[in-house]
C-alpha cells in the first residue's frame, strides 16, 4: 500500500499480530488486519453499533467509506458484501 503513512502501518501490523489471526496466513492475516483498521478507524462502524444497529447492517453502512480508503491507501482489491464477515 503505498500511500499508507507509517502511524497506519504500524496499527495494522498490531491487529495482524493479535491472537485470533496469528493462525491465518500471512495475506489473509493482512488483509484482515487491513480492513479491520479501514473499518474502526475510518468509518463510524463503532458509533454504529452503539447507536444499536447489529454488525451486518453497520458494515453494510460503511462498506464505501471502507473501499474509499483503502484506495485511498493504495490498495487495489476492495471489500465487498460477501467479503465482508470478518
Amino acid at each position: 500500500m503505498p500511500n499508507i503513512t507509517m502511524d497506519e502501518f504500524l496499527a495494522i501490523e498490531e491487529i495482524a499480530d493479535a491472537g485470533h489471526l496469528r493462525h491465518l496466513p500471512p495475506s489473509i492475516r493482512a488483509w484482515q488486519a487491513i480492513t479491520t483498521r479501514a473499518r474502526h478507524a475510518h468509518t463510524d462502524y463503532d458509533d454504529l453499533l452503539q447507536d444499536g444497529y447489529d454488525k451486518d447492517a453497520a458494515r453494510h453502512f460503511v462498506l464505501a467509506d471502507i473501499n474509499e480508503k483503502l484506495a485511498e491507501w493504495g490498495c487495489t482489491q476492495m471489500l465487498s458484501e460477501e467479503d465482508d464477515t470478518t
